[in-house]
């Protein structure tokens, strides 16, 4: 006599989720099996011998029967362990050991140990978010998921440790009290950054460079020898852009939560994420990839910081994927049976040596390089990579006098003052214009609108351009920078004080690196 359950579940492709049936039919062979069909990958295979010894070790009896278990839809790849959980209460109730229509009412997802002990998932959050869209009473997942769960649900979200207790709870043996969430309060207390612009000594040109960065949105390298602090300054951009609002971080959170990368006990990205690669890193990991194309580093970014510390010794082909995402905010894989688009909206942030030696700005160290070879080093970024970046600052050697001073350096949070009141200048002037939210966003037709400049501004960025060897790039990309600067200054005018200060940070155009 067969035997059928219906479980419902829920499985993540790219960034949002969809609902998957388990279906579950036991029926009579001479000899036991168990199958598992619907194009499952690795861990869904390997399932079943994780939810037969679950089952046995929490006292019950698996049917000597033929099981056989379908995940539909069966045209798209299933993979992780959290179908563990809706197999082995499927094989239950088509046992008649669950009874009552509870079943009905629920998603189920938890991946099990072999003792029956529940173990978290990935992607609860978007899961719950599809969850919102459903009439589904709840969700049934692991405790540890369920703090990130509640965050986005609606519905009641129950938090299970054993299979057991899912198996009493299912049939009303024992009630768990949905979990809750105070979002608001969650999101205050883990918006803190653990660094602090303030504890930088000197380089205040740098910082300056940095602020006019995050009000704009720019793009920034950083140039200078070792030791001169490009990585302690990039460590703590972060902390001056302008605070995650609570879309943008149920957005970070959902791709963390496909990459299993929350914090315990934390369940949502509360500040601005921070990645930095390292160079050795390839172009897969870095935009994403895999059979079923899991986010890379620039997705990891989002709304966030990519940094990428000694840029000239990435791979040509790593840095020539980036350009996608630089320009369209979004990275786009193709596989043979899907394509699936993340979101990539971050601001790069590279930090490179100005010669291979390091020492050719520093003038405490005699550099050793010659000019072919400093020619040739700077010639691994390509011009279409340095065309996206806004803003080049070389970073000089701290002095002893200042970092030895006792005076502390200005806070982040004094920065970030400045910083979000020029970005809400841009945003009144972008307020009706599609996919425009900073100046650096800006396109040439937007740029001759929001960035003209007067007859002394005028001759000013022509000499510069004649004399410093500037590049025809670098002339959008100053009149962009120097628009942030007047928002800086709350000026609605672009001065050439505006100018001279944007001029100032392309260094990477002029003749010197030519030659």
């Amino acid at each position: 006599m067969k035997k059928f359950a219906l479980i419902k579940s829920s499985a993540v492709l790219g960034v949002d989720a969809y609902i998957v049936d388990v279906e579950c039919n036991l029926s009579r062979s001479q000899l036991p099996k168990f199958i598992v069909v619907g194009l499952p990958e690795g861990a869904v295979k390997e399932s079943k011998e994780r939810v037969s010894s679950a089952i046995r070790n929490n006292g019950h009896i698996i049917p000597a029967n033929k099981i056989v278990i379908n995940l539909a839809p069966a045209d798209i790849k299933k993979e992780g362990s959290a179908f563990d959980l809706p197999i082995a209460i499927g094989i239950l109730k088509a046992a008649n050991v669950i009874r009552g229509d509870k079943l009905d009412k629920y998603l189920i997802l938890g991946e099990l140990a072999l003792d029956g002990a529940i173990r978290s998932i990935k992607g609860a959050l978007p899961i719950s978010v599809a969850l919102n869209k459903s009439d589904f009473d709840g969700i049934i997942l692991p405790k540890d998921n369920a703090r990130e769960a509640a965050i986005a649900s609606k519905h009641n979200v129950i938090g299970i440790n054993t299979l057991e207790e899912a198996v009493n709870f299912l049939n009303d043996e024992i009630s768990i009290e949905p979990f809750k969430v105070d979002i608001t309060s969650l999101f205050e207390k883990h918006r803190k950054y653990r660094v602090d612009f303030s504890d930088v000594k000197g380089q205040e040109n740098v910082k300056r460079a940095l602020e006019v960065a995050a009000a704009g949105g720019h793009n920034i390298i950083m140039i200078g020898p070792p030791g001169s602090g490009k990585t302690m300054l990039a460590k703590r951009f972060p902390t001056i852009l302008p605070n995650l609002i609570l879309e943008e971080a149920l957005e970070s959170t959902k791709i963390h939560s496909v990459a299993g990368l929350i914090p315990p006990g934390q369940g949502i990205v509360a500040t601005r994420p921070f990645r930095t690669p390292h160079h050795t890193i390839s172009d897969a990991a870095l935009v994403g990839g895999g059979k079923i194309p899991k986010p890379g580093e620039v997705s990891l970014s989002h709304n966030g910081v990519l940094f990428l510390d000694e840029l000239p010794e990435f791979k040509k082909n790593v840095l020539e994927v980036m350009r996608q995402p630089l320009e369209n905010g979004s990275v786009t894989i193709s596989r043979a049976q899907m394509s699936l688009t993340y979101p990539a909206a971050f601001l790069l942030v590279a930090a490179m040596n100005p010669c291979p030696c390091g020492y050719a700005t520093d003038e405490k160290n005699e550099c050793t390089c010659t000019q072919g070879q400093i020619q040739k080093y700077m010639a691994k970024i390509s011009g279409p990579l340095l065309d996206r970046i806004d803003i080049h600052v070389e970073v000089p050697t701290v002095e002893y006098t200042e970092l030895a001073s006792k005076q502390p350096g200005e806070k982040s949070s004094d920065i970030r003052q400045r910083v979000q009141t020029a970005r809400k200048i841009q945003t009144t002037r972008f307020s009706s214009i599609n996919n425009v939210y900073c100046n650096a966003h800006m396109e040439p037709k937007l740029i001759r609108h929001y960035c003209k400049i007067d007859k002394k501004g005028g001759d000013l960025l022509k000499n510069a351009i004649s004399k410093l060897g500037l590049s025809a790039r670098a002339y959008d990309r100053i009149l962009k920078v120097s628009r942030t600067i007047a928002d800086l200054d709350n000026s609605e005018m672009i001065l050439p004080q505006h100018l001279g200060e944007a001029i100032q940070y392309r260094s990477l155009d002029r003749q010197l690196w030519a030659q």
